[in-house]
């Protein structure tokens, strides 16, 4: 690998690595909730939110553009909250229509961009491979307060405040990797791991590292999109970890006698 690909894949796995530290815990959150497409549904608002803000002319004003994402969010996070409290017996097709109509919204507000089929792409696949130093810096100092929040105060236990916690996350995982990649972060680790009792976080952090990681090489070595070569690095060492845990579950002959 020469010097001018490590420049760019070192801060793409960087990005990859903050993604991990908020969204495994919240994704185990979610699974345990029963809310799956919560994530996707405030990642496609948050998406709206930085439509939105470049209708408005506010493309070079990046900490505008987070402020309108992430005003986004928090309107999608307390809606979701709102559902769950009001129809919890139908939360899940209420949060997978919201997804629908946010995405279809964006569309309609891009209909007249003459970049927005590329501008789509963008919000769904990412630009991990352009991340530069100030988003680093900036989502480093984010994860590191919603980690705190998430691990010392009662915030998570709570609707809104889970809700809220998720839609900040998220805003800002999306304009680093995008959609799909912050869907794959959210439940590919916490779904592998879901019936593994002992090291469940540190195995699903295996999994999701392992995922960037080979993800990003397997990108520059073959030059393929490097968000969708992710996800897919990513399920199959979900995939493999998943497998491997039911092997040690299934009895074998001497177990099952006597």
């Amino acid at each position: 690998m020469n010097p001018i690909e490590l420049t760019i894949l070192l801060p793409a796995f960087l990005a990859g690595l903050l993604v991990l530290a908020t969204h495994i815990p919240l994704g185990m959150k979610v699974l345990q909730r029963g809310v799956i497409f919560a994530d996707l549904a405030v990642a496609q608002i948050a998406g709206l939110g930085v439509v939105i803000a470049g209708l408005l002319d506010l493309t070079d004003k990046p900490l505008l553009v987070q402020l309108v994402a992430a005003i986004s969010a928090l309107c999608g996070a307390a809606l979701l909250a709102w559902i769950e409290r009001r129809v919890p017996e139908v939360k899940e097709a209420c949060i997978g229509l919201t997804f629908v109509l946010a995405a279809s919204l964006g569309i309609l507000l891009m209909s007249r961009d003459v970049h927005a089929g590329e501008h789509l792409k963008d919000m769904l696949v990412g630009q991990i491979l352009w991340v530069n130093v100030e988003q680093l810096i900036v989502t480093a100092i984010l994860t590191a307060a919603l980690l705190a929040l998430w691990h010392w105060t009662k915030l998570k236990n709570s609707n809104l405040g889970f809700y809220g916690l998720f839609a900040l996350a998220v805003t800002a995982s999306v304009q680093l990797v995008g959609i799909y990649l912050v869907f794959a972060s959210l439940i590919v680790p916490a779904l592998a791991t879901y019936r593994v009792k002992q090291r469940r976080m540190a195995i699903a952090f295996a999994i999701g590292v392992l995922g960037y990681a080979l993800g990003l090489l397997l990108s520059a070595w073959f030059d393929l999109p490097s968000g969708a070569t992710v996800v897919w690095a990513m399920a199959a060492a979900g995939l493999l970890t998943a497998l491997m845990k039911r092997a040690r579950l299934i009895p074998s002959p001497l177990q099952g006698e006597g």
